[in-house]
């Protein structure tokens, strides 16, 4: 059985007006926890040596603590301005990638996993004849027709070319010409 069926469900939500005057980055504060002796906080002590400072420095909105913890494995704790907390376990991570996953909890406006997203669309009136789709408005005739068909592969609206245009003007003049011979 699916867990989904536990989570709460929630639509899709952006802080308002986030953006309009000056962007707010949500994410307030993160705590990485590591140990000093544990291998598998290598990754995590790497990164606190040499890619830290620089993450501190292009995120100056962002609080970062260090908390050394013994005989434990290490974590990133992530709180936003909305409340929500969010852990996430970097157990035998490389530098880079406990990178990535900073840069991702950076870009996050909250923590998610605890929602079951609904549908990106809501309404309160539903369409009783269902979705649009790109045959909603088709000729109906083309049901009854066998593909492939040249005249509806070419675009509708194409302009004509220099030469098509004289191959036209030719054929009229030529048919001018029969007509003549036939008056006479």
């Amino acid at each position: 059985m699916s867990n989904k069926l536990f989570l709460l469900p929630a639509l899709v939500s952006a802080p308002s007006q986030n953006g309009v005057g000056r962007y707010v980055g949500q994410l307030q504060r993160v705590v990485l926890k590591f140990c000093k002796n544990n291998g598998s906080s290598r990754g995590m002590r790497d990164f606190i040596e040499s890619g830290l400072v620089n993450f501190a420095k292009e995120n100056p909105g962002v609080v970062v603590y260090l908390k050394p913890r013994r005989h434990r494995s290490p974590i990133i704790k992530a709180e936003y301005l909305n409340g929500d907390t969010q852990w996430m376990s970097v157990r035998n991570f490389p530098q880079e990638e406990i990178l990535k996953w900073l840069t991702l909890l950076n870009t996050q406006a909250q923590c998610h996993n605890g929602q079951r997203l609904r549908r990106l669309w809501f309404t309160e009136h539903p369409s009783i004849q269902g979705p649009w789709t790109p045959y909603t408005f088709r000729d109906p005739s083309l049901n009854l027709v066998s593909f492939p068909i040249e005249e509806l592969a070419q675009p509708k609206d194409l302009p004509k070319s220099s030469e098509e245009e004289l191959l036209e003007l030719f054929k009229k003049q030529k048919l001018q010409e029969v007509e003549s011979k036939r008056a006479e």
